[in-house]
């Protein structure tokens, strides 16, 4: 058995009864992967929630068998996003898009840090959606596709296809929103619209292709109950 850690759960999947297969990022930007018996028992199920941060052990009792898993919730706690249906569908959004671009064995620096920041922003802030814009864009930084908007704050244009900015306005190139990252300009669903194209175009072409994945449901879901919300 190895010494308590502290991570975030980003899978859970029923396997047998009440078992569950879970994944969890650690401190450690490593995803830690394993069984939890009697996991989705009315004892245990409350603990088991994605987002939830833990703090837990593993231990293998063959090379042959996946992990064993123990937690126990710890904080910070989610219960005000569990509340906000708006912030727990971000939640989710993000527990979905980390569990399809890390796998297991991959060591990304600094991911769980990027994470663990945001969380705790989006607990405490009213208005967090600009800072969720911004994070998508650190996360394809973090993991080898870097936007760098602030460097290009001159170039009015972006370029889906090529990834680049541009003065040239021709095709593939979008109005990249600049004053609404940077500065606080009041939020406007066509920002946020082409926020979400840019990011969706990159994370498809650039890393799911490559494990024949597609963006997940709960990412989706977030997408359009924040755009419906902003087309009121």
């Amino acid at each position: 058995m190895m010494d308590k850690t502290i991570g975030i759960l980003i899978y859970t999947k029923i396997i047998k009864d009440n078992d569950l297969y879970i994944r969890i990022l650690s401190q450690n930007d490593e995803i830690i992967s394993g069984i939890v018996y009697g996991g989705n028992s009315s004892k245990k199920k409350n603990i088991y929630q994605n987002g939830y941060y833990l703090k837990f052990s593993y231990s293998k009792r063959n090379e042959n068998r996946p992990n064993t898993i123990i937690a126990e919730i710890h904080n910070p706690f989610m219960g005000s996003i569990i509340d906000d249906k708006y912030k727990l569908s971000c939640l989710l959004s993000i527990m979905s898009i980390i569990n399809i671009v890390i796998v297991e064995g991959q060591k990304v620096k600094d991911i769980y840090k990027l994470i663990d920041n945001f969380l705790n922003k989006l607990i405490s802030e009213k208005t967090w959606i600009r800072l969720y814009c911004k994070w998508i864009f650190d996360l394809l930084k973090i993991i080898g596709y870097e936007i760098d908007y602030k460097s290009n704050l001159n170039k009015k244009f972006f370029n889906i296809s090529t990834q680049m900015f541009t003065e040239k306005n021709n095709d593939n190139v979008v109005v990249f929103p600049h004053q609404y990252l940077i500065s606080e300009k009041k939020i406007d669903i066509n920002s946020l619209n082409i926020i979400f194209l840019i990011f969706e175009y990159i994370l498809k072409n650039n890393h799911l292709m490559n494990n024949n994945y597609s963006l997940p449901i709960p990412y989706m879901r977030f997408r359009k109950i924040i755009l419906d919300f902003f087309k009121i």
